[in-house]
């Protein structure tokens, strides 16, 4: 009997370890031109958000250019990495949990993950350029005592082509940083991604599309779910790790969920409910899941008074019906 009783013991430890106790309830906080303050922090807490992603930035002046600048006087305030600092310290503060996730920018907005070199000496300059730039934030991370870091966001072509640097620049991150470790994969990329055995969580940016309607209803959003949920819980299972949505997000704007990827400025078209709609049924089929550990809504920016509204039909849920959805199922959670 002692014996089955700790067989029983083991087997409830196991089962609770390998379930999510507590939702990243996350938001993607963009870096401003100035320092955070108490009173901007106020509105992440009033949505009940427990996590916020911190997004310093390096760029790239062209797509076959290998040289990241970073960190530079010429950079708003929170894309350096004092400003990194500065937010995450009033939001650890303020007992919100950070992912801090350096991202890469090349001139005029070109895809990141097109990005690839045409010659070995490019690449190896790249990689050079990418390592100094990760592990600069990697050590910041440990500095704060960040919680998580990102080691990059939507970079396919980079990571297909380069799998023995990855590889090695996980060990170096690792040896300075001793915190959980992601990475941003695109939602047309994540299955394709090599080393997630080397990560802690499955890092997904979830723009999958959904529906080709022009308001698609909650019940409508989530059976065009249904495909790429029970992938995602497969990939779960067999690499033995929970997944995240580093970016989960639609525009209020009609279509939302055939493309929630579109970022072009054309569209001038305002559709509140079906954002709305979209948020709920993200939570509604992901959240309960003990598989799934949450995400970080996109984006949410530090003026919270000036942003979103009625009128606006870009990506943050500010002032609209969708911030009402988040804030709901985030307190639920």
């Amino acid at each position: 009997m002692r014996n089955l009783g700790l067989l029983i013991i083991c087997f409830l430890q196991f089962s609770c370890a390998s379930q999510v106790k507590e939702k990243i309830n996350g938001v993607s906080f963009v870096a401003s031109r100035e320092k955070v303050g108490q009173h901007h922090v106020n509105e992440i807490l009033n949505i009940h958000a427990n996590h916020a992603a911190v997004m310093p930035f390096g760029f790239i002046r062209e797509i076959d250019s290998p040289e990241i600048i970073f960190d530079t006087e010429r950079q708003w305030f929170g894309e350096t990495k004092s400003g990194a600092k500065q937010y995450i310290e009033i939001l650890h503060k303020n007992g919100i949990e950070v992912m801090l996730k350096p991202q890469i920018w090349i001139w005029r907005g070109v895809f990141t993950g097109t990005l690839k070199m045409e010659s070995e000496a490019d690449w190896k300059n790249l990689e050079a350029s990418y390592e100094k730039f990760i592990l600069a934030h990697a050590v910041l991370a440990q500095e704060t005592n960040t919680a998580l870091f990102c080691i990059g966001t939507e970079l396919e072509q980079f990571v297909a082509n380069r799998p023995i640097f990855w590889k090695d620049l996980i060990r170096k991150i690792r040896e300075v940083y001793n915190g959980k470790l992601t990475y941003a994969a695109n939602w047309d990329e994540y299955s394709r991604t090599t080393f997630w055995e080397d990560m802690d969580f499955i890092g997904i940016d979830a723009y999958f599309p959904l529906s080709k309607e022009r308001t698609p209803t909650v019940e409508q959003l989530r059976l065009g779910w249904q495909k790429h949920k029970n992938k995602m819980n497969d990939l779960s299972e067999e690499k033995g790790r929970p997944i995240i949505f580093t970016e989960y997000g639609y525009r209020s704007m009609d279509y939302t969920a055939k493309k929630p990827w579109l970022v072009d400025r054309n569209d001038d078209n305002v559709n509140l409910v079906g954002q709305a709609n979209a948020k709920k049924a993200i939570f509604e089929e992901f959240w309960s899941e003990d598989w799934f550990a949450g995400g970080y809504v996109w984006k949410w920016f530090i003026h919270h008074e000036k942003a979103g509204g009625g009128g606006d039909n870009r990506f943050t849920p500010q002032n609209k019906p969708a911030q009402e959805v988040i804030r709901d199922f985030y307190e639920m959670y």
